[in-house]
C-alpha cells in the first residue's frame, strides 16, 4: 500500500525493512511537502539504540502489515547524508544531496527547498522537545521495565501400570503319616486241666496248616485346593519436592548521555 496523509499515523514508529528483506530501523519522524502535504521523507533511526538518523524517500516505499518497505538496502539508508532533523524543515541544499545520494532527479521548482513538487517542511508523529519512544509510537516521559516470571504448576499424567499375576509353581511337601501294620506272633502255653479238652480234639498225631491273614494300612494321598490369602493392588499418594529450573528474562534501563551527579544534591 502507498503512503499517503491518511497512512502517517500508521507509518511513525513502524519498522523499516530494506529490498533485501533486511530490518533497517525504525521511523522516527516523516516530513510533508509543503504544497501538497503529502509525506515525503522519512527519518530512520539506526544505530545502537537508535541514536542515528537518516533520511529515507517515501515516493517509492509501501506499507504493509509488518512495516513500511523501502526500495534501499540497509547501507544505502545508513550511509545517507547527515541531515539536522531538529529545525523539521529541509533546505535546497540538504534536499539535493540526499536525492543525488538515493539517485533520484532533483528539480528547483516548486519551493525553495528544490523539490520537483514543493519543499518538505512540515513534521509529523514526534514532539523533539520532549522525551519520546525510539522504538515505536510516543506514550508519556516514563518507561516501563518487564520481566519473565516462572509460574509452575502441576499436572498429572501416567507414569506406569501395576498388575497382579498368578502362575502356578510345584514343590516337594513331606508329611509324616502313621501307618499300622499286623504282624505274626507266636504264642505258647503249656496244657492245663483248662486246655487239655482242646488240646486233644483231633487226631494224636497229624500234619496240620493254619493261616493267619496280616493286614496293614498305606498312605492314600488326595490333593484338594483351598483358599489361603487375598491380594489386592491399592494406591496411595506420596508427595517430593523437585527443583524446576528455567531461563528467565528482564528487562534492565540504561541512561545514556545523562550525567547523574547532576541535580543528585551530593
Amino acid at each position: 500500500m502507498s503512503i499517503d496523509q491518511n497512512s502517517i499515523n500508521d507509518v511513525v514508529g513502524s519498522t523499516v525493512y530494506g529490498s533485501d528483506g533486511d530490518k533497517i530501523g525504525q521511523v522516527g519522524q516523516v516530513y510533508l511537502d509543503d504544497e501538497t502535504g503529502r509525506p515525503e521523507w522519512a527519518t530512520v533511526r539506526t544505530g545502537l539504540f537508535g541514536t542515528s538518523e537518516s533520511f529515507v524517500p517515501l515516493s517509492q516505499s509501501s506499507l504493509t502489515s509488518d512495516g513500511v518497505t523501502v526500495p534501499y538496502d540497509k547501507s544505502t539508508v545508513k550511509d545517507a547524508p547527515r541531515v539536522e532533523v531538529d529545525h523539521g524543515h529541509l533546505s535546497q541544499s540538504e534536499e539535493a544531496e540526499l536525492y543525488r545520494h538515493y539517485g533520484l532527479e532533483y528539480s528547483r521548482r516548486g519551493s525553495d527547498t528544490g523539490y520537483a513538487n514543493g519543499g518538505t517542511g512540515r513534521t509529523e508523529g514526534v514532539d523533539r522537545s520532549a522525551g519520546h519512544d525510539t522504538s515505536g509510537p510516543n506514550t508519556d516521559e516514563a518507561m516501563t521495565r518487564s520481566e519473565e516470571q516462572l509460574n509452575v504448576g502441576t499436572q498429572t499424567q501416567e507414569a506406569g501400570r501395576a498388575r497382579l499375576r498368578k502362575h502356578v509353581v510345584t514343590e516337594q511337601q513331606t508329611v509324616n503319616v502313621p501307618v499300622t501294620r499286623e504282624k505274626v506272633t507266636i504264642d505258647r502255653e503249656p496244657i492245663t486241666d483248662a486246655n487239655v479238652g482242646e488240646a486233644m480234639d483231633g487226631p494224636a498225631i497229624s500234619e496240620e496248616e493254619h493261616e493267619v491273614v496280616l493286614h496293614e494300612e498305606r498312605p492314600v494321598v488326595q490333593k484338594e485346593a483351598v483358599p489361603v490369602e487375598r491380594v489386592r493392588l491399592g494406591k496411595e499418594t506420596v508427595t517430593e519436592q523437585q527443583q524446576v529450573t528455567e531461563e528467565v528474562r528482564k528487562e534492565k534501563i540504561e541512561a545514556d548521555g545523562v550525567d547523574e551527579g547532576r541535580g543528585s544534591g551530593r
